[in-house]
Protein backbone atom coordinates (compact mmCIF):
# COMPACT_ATOMS: atom_id res chain seq x y z
CA UNK A 1 0.00 0.00 0.00
CA UNK A 2 2.74 2.34 1.17
CA UNK A 3 4.63 1.62 -2.48
CA UNK A 4 1.22 2.27 -4.28
CA UNK A 5 0.93 5.64 -2.25
CA UNK A 6 4.52 6.97 -2.95
CA UNK A 7 4.67 5.89 -6.74
CA UNK A 8 1.23 7.90 -7.19
CA UNK A 9 3.02 11.00 -5.39
CA UNK A 10 5.59 10.08 -8.20
CA UNK A 11 3.73 10.63 -11.10
CA UNK A 12 1.60 13.25 -9.53
CA UNK A 13 4.86 15.28 -8.90
CA UNK A 14 6.35 14.42 -12.61
CA UNK A 15 2.88 15.04 -13.79
CA UNK A 16 3.41 18.41 -12.32
CA UNK A 17 7.01 19.08 -13.41
CA UNK A 18 6.03 18.25 -16.72
CA UNK A 19 3.31 21.07 -16.88
CA UNK A 20 5.97 23.73 -15.23
CA UNK A 21 8.30 22.60 -18.19
CA UNK A 22 5.64 23.49 -20.74
CA UNK A 23 5.07 26.77 -19.45
CA UNK A 24 8.69 27.68 -19.50
CA UNK A 25 10.69 29.00 -22.70
CA UNK A 26 11.96 26.71 -24.64
CA UNK A 27 15.21 28.12 -24.74
CA UNK A 28 15.66 28.04 -21.08
CA UNK A 29 14.86 24.20 -21.26
CA UNK A 30 17.37 23.66 -23.71
CA UNK A 31 20.24 25.57 -21.52
CA UNK A 32 18.95 23.38 -18.10
CA UNK A 33 19.80 20.30 -20.82
CA UNK A 34 22.94 21.50 -21.87
CA UNK A 35 23.60 22.56 -18.05
CA UNK A 36 22.85 19.14 -16.97
CA UNK A 37 24.19 17.21 -19.59
CA UNK A 38 27.50 18.88 -19.08
CA UNK A 39 27.83 17.90 -15.81
CA UNK A 40 27.24 14.57 -16.37
CA UNK A 41 29.86 14.04 -19.27
CA UNK A 42 32.17 14.86 -16.31
CA UNK A 43 31.12 11.34 -14.86
CA UNK A 44 32.93 8.90 -16.63
CA UNK A 45 29.83 5.93 -15.01
CA UNK A 46 28.01 5.73 -11.89
CA UNK A 47 29.60 5.83 -8.76
CA UNK A 48 33.09 6.94 -10.40
CA UNK A 49 34.17 10.30 -8.69
CA UNK A 50 34.23 13.67 -11.31
CA UNK A 51 37.40 14.09 -13.05
CA UNK A 52 38.15 17.83 -12.58
CA UNK A 53 36.65 20.24 -14.12
CA UNK A 54 38.79 22.11 -17.31
CA UNK A 55 38.27 25.91 -18.13
CA UNK A 56 35.92 25.38 -20.97
CA UNK A 57 33.15 23.46 -19.21
CA UNK A 58 33.60 26.41 -16.55
CA UNK A 59 33.01 28.74 -19.01
CA UNK A 60 30.10 26.61 -20.83
CA UNK A 61 28.75 25.79 -17.39
CA UNK A 62 28.91 29.89 -16.60
CA UNK A 63 27.23 30.80 -19.73
CA UNK A 64 24.57 29.01 -19.84
CA UNK A 65 23.29 29.31 -16.31
CA UNK A 66 22.74 32.98 -17.64
CA UNK A 67 19.49 31.20 -18.92
CA UNK A 68 17.36 29.83 -16.19
CA UNK A 69 17.49 28.71 -12.37
CA UNK A 70 20.56 26.84 -11.96
CA UNK A 71 20.85 26.23 -8.32
CA UNK A 72 18.56 23.47 -8.13
CA UNK A 73 20.85 22.05 -11.63
CA UNK A 74 24.31 22.26 -9.97
CA UNK A 75 25.82 19.28 -8.61
CA UNK A 76 29.16 19.28 -9.67
CA UNK A 77 30.29 22.11 -7.79
CA UNK A 78 28.66 24.91 -4.99
CA UNK A 79 26.50 27.44 -6.22
CA UNK A 80 29.91 30.00 -4.98
CA UNK A 81 32.22 28.24 -6.87
CA UNK A 82 30.00 29.00 -10.11
CA UNK A 83 29.36 32.77 -9.14
CA UNK A 84 33.40 33.12 -8.62
CA UNK A 85 33.80 31.60 -12.12
CA UNK A 86 31.34 33.99 -13.18
CA UNK A 87 33.04 36.88 -11.61
CA UNK A 88 36.57 35.98 -12.80
CA UNK A 89 34.66 35.81 -16.40
CA UNK A 90 33.85 39.37 -16.14
CA UNK A 91 37.01 40.55 -14.97
CA UNK A 92 38.90 39.05 -17.42
CA UNK A 93 36.54 40.44 -20.03
CA UNK A 94 36.80 43.57 -18.38
CA UNK A 95 40.86 43.58 -18.18
CA UNK A 96 40.96 42.86 -21.91
CA UNK A 97 38.60 45.69 -22.91
CA UNK A 98 40.29 48.24 -20.99
CA UNK A 99 43.75 48.39 -21.46
CA UNK A 100 45.48 51.60 -19.79
CA UNK A 101 46.94 53.88 -22.31
CA UNK A 102 45.93 54.73 -25.81
CA UNK A 103 47.36 52.91 -28.55
CA UNK A 104 50.59 54.46 -29.95
CA UNK A 105 50.29 55.78 -33.32
CA UNK A 106 51.49 53.92 -36.54
CA UNK A 107 55.48 54.22 -36.88
CA UNK A 108 55.41 56.21 -40.22
CA UNK A 109 53.26 58.43 -38.72
CA UNK A 110 55.68 59.04 -35.40
CA UNK A 111 58.33 59.62 -38.19
CA UNK A 112 56.83 61.97 -39.89
CA UNK A 113 56.31 64.23 -36.75
CA UNK A 114 59.72 63.65 -36.13
CA UNK A 115 60.69 64.68 -39.34
CA UNK A 116 58.24 68.06 -39.52
CA UNK A 117 59.86 68.61 -36.20
CA UNK A 118 63.71 68.39 -36.95
CA UNK A 119 62.96 70.17 -40.68
CA UNK A 120 60.68 72.92 -39.00
CA UNK A 121 62.63 73.29 -35.43
CA UNK A 122 60.63 76.68 -34.34
CA UNK A 123 57.20 74.68 -35.05
CA UNK A 124 55.61 73.85 -31.86
CA UNK A 125 53.41 70.27 -31.06
CA UNK A 126 49.87 73.06 -32.01
CA UNK A 127 51.45 73.61 -35.37
CA UNK A 128 52.35 70.38 -36.15
CA UNK A 129 49.33 69.06 -35.54
CA UNK A 130 47.68 71.38 -37.20
CA UNK A 131 49.85 70.85 -40.67
CA UNK A 132 48.88 67.38 -40.58
CA UNK A 133 45.33 68.22 -40.19
CA UNK A 134 44.81 70.89 -43.33
CA UNK A 135 47.45 69.16 -45.26
CA UNK A 136 47.11 65.10 -44.97
CA UNK A 137 43.80 65.47 -42.97
CA UNK A 138 45.35 63.36 -40.42
CA UNK A 139 43.97 64.65 -36.78
CA UNK A 140 46.01 63.75 -34.18
CA UNK A 141 45.87 65.70 -31.14
CA UNK A 142 48.60 68.35 -30.03
CA UNK A 143 49.56 66.22 -26.68
CA UNK A 144 50.21 62.93 -28.81
CA UNK A 145 52.74 64.99 -30.97
CA UNK A 146 54.25 66.43 -28.30
CA UNK A 147 54.81 62.70 -26.60
CA UNK A 148 56.44 61.96 -29.71
CA UNK A 149 58.57 65.15 -30.15
CA UNK A 150 59.88 64.81 -26.59
CA UNK A 151 60.92 60.62 -27.45
CA UNK A 152 63.67 60.20 -29.30
CA UNK A 153 63.57 57.39 -31.85
CA UNK A 154 65.33 54.95 -29.66
CA UNK A 155 62.56 55.74 -27.29
CA UNK A 156 64.43 57.99 -25.13
CA UNK A 157 63.72 61.42 -23.61
CA UNK A 158 64.81 64.31 -25.02
CA UNK A 159 65.41 67.81 -24.38
CA UNK A 160 63.31 70.97 -25.20
CA UNK A 161 64.76 72.97 -27.81
CA UNK A 162 67.96 74.65 -27.30
CA UNK A 163 69.43 78.44 -27.19
CA UNK A 164 71.48 77.66 -30.49
CA UNK A 165 68.79 76.16 -32.13
CA UNK A 166 66.58 79.13 -31.28
CA UNK A 167 68.75 82.15 -32.05
CA UNK A 168 69.70 80.26 -35.45
CA UNK A 169 65.91 79.79 -36.54
CA UNK A 170 64.99 83.44 -35.21
CA UNK A 171 67.81 84.81 -36.37
CA UNK A 172 66.42 86.79 -39.49
CA UNK A 173 63.42 88.91 -37.57
CA UNK A 174 66.12 89.82 -34.41
CA UNK A 175 67.39 93.17 -34.93
CA UNK A 176 68.95 93.74 -31.09
CA UNK A 177 67.72 91.69 -27.94
CA UNK A 178 68.71 90.97 -24.30
CA UNK A 179 69.36 88.00 -22.24
CA UNK A 180 68.41 87.53 -18.66
CA UNK A 181 67.79 84.81 -16.42
CA UNK A 182 64.34 85.35 -14.02
CA UNK A 183 63.56 83.11 -11.24
CA UNK A 184 60.22 81.29 -10.91
CA UNK A 185 57.59 81.31 -7.83
CA UNK A 186 58.70 77.67 -7.65
CA UNK A 187 62.63 78.92 -7.70
CA UNK A 188 63.29 77.57 -11.71
CA UNK A 189 65.83 79.41 -13.54
CA UNK A 190 63.77 81.16 -16.40
CA UNK A 191 66.19 82.40 -19.76
CA UNK A 192 64.24 85.36 -21.52
CA UNK A 193 65.60 87.01 -24.25
CA UNK A 194 64.05 90.62 -25.17
CA UNK A 195 63.84 91.36 -28.88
Amino acid sequence: MLRIVAGVVSIFSDGVRWLWFTLRSTSALEAENLFLRRQLALYVERGVKPRRIDSVTRIVLTVLSGFFDWRDALVVVRPETLVRWHRQGWNLFWRLKSRPGRPPIPSRLQALIRQMARENPSWGQERIANELKVKLGIEVSPRTVRKYLLLSPRGRLRGDLRWSTFLRTQARGILACDFFVAVTASFRLLYVTRA
